[in-house]
């Protein structure tokens, strides 16, 4: 197996679920972390149970400030002058129904999962560019392959991001940049518990298919092998990521499955 180990990784998203896990696997294996996430608190707790809190530095960071990345930046290359890998992991879900959602919602699904994403992305790519190496690495999800009901904004921003980074990587090939696209399916997070409802609020629950999901741990080891060794993209999950397959061969046949299936 290929190593990333004595790489600089920025994680977003670092205070909880999947960043958290992440960051420890990736403490493990000897890697200089740049933590971020709205909350300072949580930053400090995740960086203090690294394996090597000394090499794990914390920089508080709000996707929606989109105009804060460029110096977010600086303040990341200050640390310890270069990053080699970005993991866009930071984002919110949601579960209401289209009828019921307020436009404001939408608003800021997309203001942080796209909108947010894209800002910090092409604040440090010139850093990527000029040193013709560096590798985003962006968690979407399956709703960023195929839908789910409750999930509409969501899915929208999901498919966005794939959209924008497929094209990334066409056009810096030459500047030797990679592109990972990491697409979970039902991973055991507070994904569901912090997800919008249709006025805004947080559901404020698990659902039940995210509680029977994949162990996050075992989430992180899939996702930094899938890193490692620079996958296009990849697909994490249990037998819903045949969605994947069903929606290119047989659409019809996913809508009767996601219909039928306990996606809450």
């Amino acid at each position: 197996m290929k190593s990333i180990s004595g790489s600089v990784v920025w994680i977003t998203g670092a205070s909880s679920g999947i960043g958290e896990a992440l960051s420890y696997e990736l403490s493990k294996m000897g890697n200089t972390l740049i933590l971020s996430a709205r909350n300072k608190e949580r930053l400090q707790e995740v960086k203090s149970r690294c394996e090597f809190p000394e090499k794990t530095h914390t920089l508080p960071l709000d996707l929606a400030d989109h105009a804060s990345m460029v110096k977010l930046v600086t303040e990341a290359l200050s640390f310890c002058g270069k990053i080699d890998i970005l993991v866009n992991n930071a984002g919110i879900s949601q579960r209401s129904l289209i009828a019921d959602t307020q436009l404001d919602v939408y608003k800021k699904i997309i203001n942080v999962n796209y909108l947010g994403t894209i800002a910090l992305t092409k604040a440090l790519l010139p850093h990527f560019v000029e040193r013709q190496c560096g590798h985003f690495v962006t968690v979407t999800s399956l709703m960023g392959r195929f839908g789910s009901p409750l999930r509409s904004g969501y899915c929208g921003a999901k498919h966005a991001l794939h959209g924008f980074f497929d094209v990334l990587r066409m056009e810096h090939q030459a500047d030797k940049l990679s592109v990972t696209m990491v697409c979970p399916g039902f991973v055991q997070t507070n994904i569901a518990y912090n997800a919008l409802t249709a006025d805004g609020t947080l559901q404020q629950k698990n659902d039940h298919a995210t509680g029977k999901g994949m162990p996050v741990e075992l989430f992180a080891k899939k996702m930094i092998h899938a890193m490692a060794h620079r996958k296009f993209e990849v697909y994490i999950g249990g037998k819903e990521v045949s969605g994947i397959y069903l929606k290119r061969f047989f659409p019809r046949l996913l809508h009767k499955v996601v219909l039928r299936s306990d996606v809450v």
